[in-house]
């Protein structure tokens, strides 16, 4: 064997599309209605562009794990436009929850920052941020 035999390509899967197998069926369901909520800059969905990273669904109260980091030039129109990409992939998101019948959402990014929620701590409605995140 040579010195570059080392360094030999090794074969890899493509990965699976769609939730894991081993998934409660909560999840499952969760991660196939956010397919729905579409990344503005790319046209993909969020599950399948890979910004989903984690779910937790306790009943009518849910947390969702963003991976929104991106790398944004050193230019201030850039970072504009990729807050306002990122506002309007939440606002969907809690729309699309709200929907499904969720009582309380919360979005965290990577770090495990709040970046969104609906709904109050115990799960009703009646006060929280309002009736919606939509803009105004």
């Amino acid at each position: 064997m040579g010195l570059f035999g080392v360094f030999k390509p090794t074969q890899r899967r493509a990965p699976k599309k769609g939730p894991r197998e081993d998934l409660p069926p909560e999840v499952r369901s969760v991660v196939g209605v956010l397919r729905e909520v579409e990344d503005p800059e790319t046209g993909l969905n969020i599950v399948d562009e890979g910004l989903l990273y984690g779910l937790t669904v306790e009943g009518e109260k849910i947390q969702v794990f963003l991976l929104m980091a991106r790398s944004t030039p050193e230019c201030h129109a850039c970072r504009m436009l990729a807050i306002n990409v990122q506002r309007r992939i939440l606002i969907d998101i809690v729309d699309i929850l709200r929907e499904e019948g969720f009582k309380r959402i919360e979005v965290y990014n990577e770090l495990g920052l709040l970046l969104e929620e609906w709904g109050d701590e115990d799960g009703s409605t009646g006060t929280g941020r309002g009736d919606s995140p939509q803009e105004s």
